[in-house]
């Protein structure tokens, strides 16, 4: 079995990576792009194993035995560095003091890699300061350094370094195909891998971390529960739930998502779509008896207002404010 079979749904993007370093034309910087989850660091950890493997032969690397590939996947080779933001309140982002440190040790000379490499996870958190030093160094790399940015949406960096990296887009996978990697991988029988298929929204890594840990589905299951009581109560009751939920203002972006993908379901329930394409089927019948008593508009705008909580959440506006507005425009249910 390859390496490269822990890349699913991918399989364009390993064939190009793997042309890249068969050909010798290993690019100085990459940039994966895609949702959370959906396997960019991994495919940027192969990357780096794969460059750097000591197989004999190209076409086996990265061979997952060798030091160099160990070391790698355990995140403990001297030349290969992992590179996350630090937080800051609610805020994770990448700190120009991090880009400089990294520089300076990209400036030295390997201690036993054939690559130095830097793997930059959420590169589009990077400060203004960050991402401009960072520019320098992609403008003029070292040699023997490649660079493996990571990022959620590559619009939200900077067109001057975005141009200078390969991009490799992932997308979301189809629905069949997590399901699919969920029997095989995870043992799930075929109903509990399709409920947590629906729930994956095309992210396989959501998906068996969810598999081997039902924590995850429960936290979703819990916050549409809030959402819920929400949606049945009064205007004083949703003062209340937002007072107690900015007690953690920390937890109220995912909150925010999970209400979000609520919503989508219920516009997709208003709209007549099939069953298979909402997330929360456990939801389903509470789905349709709300879609059955809004009108579309109301759902719309209760889409669109939570999707304009979420950014503001994400740009550190007052989390109390921002869910007692929202939850003046959301309708009764």
């Amino acid at each position: 079995m390859s390496q490269w079979d822990a890349i699913v749904g991918h399989e364009w993007a390993v064939d190009l990576l793997k042309h890249n370093i068969s050909s010798g034309r290993i690019g100085h910087a990459y940039l994966f792009t895609g949702p959370p989850q959906i396997g960019k660091t991994t495919l940027a950890r192969l990357l780096a194993q794969a460059i750097n493997c000591t197989a004999p032969d190209v076409n086996d690397r990265p061979c997952g035995q060798c030091r160099s590939c160990q070391l790698i996947a355990a995140d403990r080779h001297p030349d290969v560095r992992l590179v996350e933001g630090e937080s800051s309140g609610r805020k994770v982002s990448l700190k120009i003091e991090q880009i400089r440190e990294l520089q300076t040790q990209l400036s030295l000379a390997a201690y036993e890699a054939r690559y130095k490499v830097a793997i930059l996870r959420n590169f589009d958190t990077a400060t203004i300061g960050a991402a401009n030093a960072f520019l320098k160094t992609l403008e003029e790399p070292p040699s023997r350094v490649v660079l493996l940015l990571t990022a959620h949406d590559g619009d939200n960096m900077l067109p001057t370094i975005t141009s200078r990296c390969r991009t490799v887009a992932l997308r979301p996978l189809a629905r069949p195909t997590v399901q699919a990697a969920l029997m095989a991988r995870a043992g799930l029988d075929e109903a509990a891998a399709q409920r947590l298929a629906h729930m994956a929204d095309g992210r396989l890594g959501w998906a068996l971390q969810a598999a081997a840990d039902p924590a995850g589905p429960d936290q979703i299951n819990a916050g549409i529960q809030t959402l819920h009581e929400a949606l049945g109560g009064g205007r004083v009751l949703r003062f209340q739930m937002a007072e107690k939920l900015t007690r953690s203002a920390d937890a109220l972006p995912e909150l925010l998502q999970t209400w979000l993908s609520w919503w989508r379901d219920l516009m997709l329930v208003a709209l007549g779509d099939e069953r298979v394409m909402i997330m929360h089927l456990d939801h389903q019948e509470h789905l349709q008896r709300v879609a059955e008593s809004w009108t579309t508009d109301q759902i719309l705008r209760g889409l669109n207002q939570t999707k304009e909580a979420l950014w503001q959440l994400e740009h550190n506006a007052n989390s109390r404010l921002v869910l007692e507005n929202l939850f003046l425009t959301y309708p009764i249910a």
